[in-house]
């Protein structure tokens, strides 16, 4: 069985050097990690527990493009290949063996192999990193492991997160707490706000978004820096990007964000292969926020701008749309630039608007769609959630809306169990509308496959 070298994987790490609080916390069963971003979490945490346990781990990424990322981190710095003791899943590609150790994998697949083996045999430990972030999948996880863990003593259940409030996760799985320092260097944090609005009726404004690419690409020939610029939305990141290669065409800009190809994704995330080739901006959605690190970065441009999902309760409809983020999220990016050595942030807002900023964004589960965790939670065996412990429990007026919407899918019954349709439904890897429709889809299932696939 393949040990990793935790010496050569946590060199320079900062999380590295509470390695013995780490081990006995683990020992415990269930931990809380606390760390902000760049401290080597993600990289260092999981050989250690594979370490400490044996057999096979699995890690949770709240993104595809993260849970690649954070494999195959772990692979380079192992000296393995890709698919050798650190391995990936995530829908459409996998990349693991007999020899895998470490799988990383989204929090939907990880609810759906809980669905066809609630028990997780062979599996040591499952550690969910990127908490913080508060999403429905990652919510209904911490419930369902809390029963696993309950008939399953051997398996160690580890939270981490860069920046949620320890003290409630931590009762709710009856965990220790290892809170890492952040492992900052000096940060400058500058304001350069647009003399136009950021919003308008329709989203955000262009005339902001070329005020975006003016600072990334003035403040990128002021430093010399690798930079890093968040805007709210793919349509956004592309925008910029396109502006800032009509305006510096000797830079290299790159977008980031989900629809990208995986190799799209994995060459903004890589950093230089030449030291001497061209300065890099890379643009990216909120993605790069936390859930993974931007080698080379010192500079970072930020428009204060996140989508977020928001339930319109008169049209019974849920929708992504553009708000200012919250201080928390604020922070974090600004940390991106100050990871590798002294760093500058620059905000395209007032000082005033951040102080407005909300501390933290609230859990999704209070404004997202509960149709497909209403359906999960059925087949598990615990219909809206009801005596399963969650860090929030889902609103009782959108949950009975949800298992109404699964009632007309004849997906549960009365009582609000799954029934035989809906126990297959809940094991597709798409929402319950659009599986229900696959399964519909006899007279021309290629079509309705593609749009599937297009809504999805």
């Amino acid at each position: 069985m393949h040990t990793f070298d935790l010496d050569r994987l946590g060199a320079g790490l900062t999380v590295a050097g509470a390695r013995a609080e780490l081990e006995r916390a683990v020992s415990t069963g269930a931990a809380v990690v606390t760390a902000p971003p760049g401290t080597g979490k993600t990289t260092f945490v999981p050989p250690l527990v594979a370490n400490a346990l044996g057999g096979r781990i699995l890690v949770t990424q709240p993104r595809r493009v993260a849970v690649r990322a954070a494999a195959r981190r772990i692979a380079d710095l192992d000296g393995t290949r890709l698919g050798g003791p650190s391995g990936f899943t995530v829908r459409g590609e996998k990349a693991v063996s007999a020899e895998t150790r470490i799988e990383t994998v989204t929090p939907g697949v990880l609810l759906r192999r809980l669905l066809n083996d609630p028990a997780l045999e062979g599996i040591s430990a499952v550690i969910l990193d990127e908490v913080h972030e508060r999403s429905v999948d990652s919510d209904l996880l911490l419930g369902m492991l809390g029963e696993v863990r309950a008939l399953r003593e051997d398996l160690v259940l580890v939270a981490m997160s860069a920046t949620i409030t320890s003290g409630p996760l931590a009762d709710l799985l009856g965990a220790a707490v290892v809170d890492v320092p952040s492992a900052l260097h000096p940060l400058e944090i500058a304001y350069a706000p647009s003399s136009t609005p950021r919003l308008g009726v329709r989203g955000v404004e262009h005339d902001f978004l070329d005020h975006v690419a003016d600072v990334a690409v003035s403040e990128q020939r002021a430093t010399g820096h690798d930079a890093l610029v968040f805007v709210p939305s793919a349509r956004d990141v592309d925008v910029v990007v396109r502006r800032i290669r009509d305006r510096a065409p000797d830079v290299d800009a790159l977008p980031l964000h989900g629809r990208l190809s995986a190799d799209e994704q994995d060459r903004a995330v890589s950093g230089r292969t030449d030291p001497s080739g061209p300065p890099r901006i890379v643009v990216s959605t909120a993605l790069a926020e936390s859930s993974l690190t931007v080698p080379g970065v010192r500079l970072v441009i930020d428009t204060g701008l996140s989508r977020e999902i928001r339930r319109d309760r008169s049209r019974d409809m849920s929708g992504l749309v553009t708000v200012s983020a919250s201080r928390a999220s604020a922070d974090q990016r600004a940390g991106r630039a100050a990871r590798q050595g002294p760093g500058r942030a620059v905000r395209t807002y007032t000082e005033a608007e951040f102080a407005a900023f909300r501390a933290e964004a609230d859990p999704e589960i209070l404004s997202a769609d509960l149709t497909d965790a209403a359906l999960l939670l059925a087949e598990w065996g615990a219909p809206e959630g009801r005596g399963m412990p969650m860090l929030t429990a889902p609103p009782p007026a959108a949950i009975a809306v949800a298992v109404g919407v699964l009632g007309e899918l004849r997906l549960v019954d009365d009582a609000g169990r799954a029934t035989v349709l809906g126990s297959r439904v809940a094991r597709m890897p798409v929402g319950a509308r659009e599986a229900r429709a696959l399964l519909d889809a006899d007279a021309d299932p290629q079509t309705a496959a593609e749009v599937v696939a297009a809504m999805s």
